[in-house]
């Protein structure tokens, strides 16, 4: 089913500005009654893919995948949903997180739990299950369980931008990410004004895309020869461009980390061969699922690259599932989980909830 809920205040990058959280809530139901959930976002300038174009993808080639099949051969099933068709990795995700969600609560254990392989066979057999309606189950836990966040700043004017990071220090936020790519003057007032907004709290900036090679060498060195102190820059170039993404980090002295260029493995080998990011910004819609953003955090982590896990603007479902990964695969920077956090009227079910700059999971 399509959910629409609003923001409490507009989120705005170099690529949109949205006032709501669009998605597509699946749900996989076995004949028992028992019920895993998973999330598609709508995010179409960056993964091309919509609330309907998801559900087309859904009812006409992932669900006939899984129904009428025991959960008992939830890994099979997943390899399947993730060859039936090409890309729709939103799509992909949402069905293969219902089906780890379920494949979890038959093993009684956290979804977190699964994904790290401590419980890899030894599930019950069990009726098949059944796509169909859609809601929202509890994660199933025995503790609460927490990783750490950043929160986003959208852009906008200098004074703005500090005034918003100033509010979400007070909510108990201590690690921004600004959103930026403008012209560097620009973005560095917006950067400065944060920063003698927040004092020494870390910041790191994205620039989703919105700049040249040189602009972006330009900008970055901008920043930092005015002593910003920046974490890090996310994905300065376009997400096709991993060689311009190589050539910005080897003439620049802040770190570099991939968002958009990340989609598979395959697109992680590229980023490593060419020596193009110092980390990796894994996310479920675009990889697919659960178990394909924790192999990629591995594989990262084997790189010697640093390692975090980012959230679409989704609702509790897919940030949930998210930080699930984080916990099952590793994480060595501040998570990018805030989207939940955004809604006007969260609406989280017991998933989760935010608490002085961590995502709380369970009940």
């Amino acid at each position: 089913m399509p959910s629409f809920l609003p923001l409490h205040s507009p989120f705005v990058t170099a690529l949109r500005r949205t006032e709501t959280v669009e998605s597509l809530l699946v749900e996989v139901e076995t004949s028992a009654g028992v019920i895993g959930v998973g999330e598609s976002p709508q995010v179409w300038q960056v993964t091309g893919e919509s609330v309907a174009s998801a559900m087309a993808c859904v009812d006409q080639m992932l669900a006939p995948v899984v129904v009428g099949r025991s959960i008992a051969d939830w890994p099979s099933l997943s390899d399947e949903v993730q060859r039936v068709v090409a890309r729709n990795f939103g799509a992909k995700a949402a069905v293969e997180t219902a089906l780890c969600d379920l494949a979890a609560q038959a093993a009684g254990v956290t979804l977190a739990d699964l994904l790290s392989g401590a419980v890899l066979s030894g599930l019950p057999s069990g009726p098949g299950p059944d796509p169909r309606g859609v809601g929202v189950s509890e994660v199933s836990s025995g503790r609460n369980r927490e990783v750490a966040t950043d929160v986003t700043v959208s852009a906008a004017p200098p004074g703005e931008m500090a005034a918003s990071a100033l509010a979400r220090l007070a909510a108990g936020f201590t690690h921004f990410k600004l959103k930026v790519g403008a012209d560097p003057a620009l973005d560095l007032a917006r950067i400065a004004a944060v920063r003698d907004a927040v004092g020494p709290c870390p910041i790191r900036v994205d620039a989703n895309q919105a700049w040249s090679r040189n602009n972006a060498v330009i900008a970055i060195t901008t920043f930092y020869d005015a002593g910003l102190d920046l974490e890090f820059v996310e994905q300065p170039v376009r997400d096709d461009d991993v060689e311009g993404l190589a050539w910005v980090r080897a003439r620049v002295p802040i770190p570099i980390v991939a968002d958009e260029s990340v989609y598979t493995l395959r697109d992680l080998d590229r980023v490593i061969d060419l020596d193009a990011a110092d980390g990796v910004n894994v996310k479920l819609a675009k990889c697919g699922g659960p178990r394909q953003a924790v192999a990629i955090l591995r594989r990262v982590r084997e790189a010697g690259l640093e390692t975090m896990v980012g959230s679409m603007m989704e609702g509790p479902v897919g940030v949930a599932a998210a930080a699930n990964v984080a916990l099952a695969g590793g994480t060595t920077l501040v998570n990018d989980l805030d989207a939940a956090w955004w809604l006007a009227e969260p609406a989280c079910g017991g998933r989760l909830r935010y608490q002085s700059g961590r995502v709380i999971l369970g009940p």
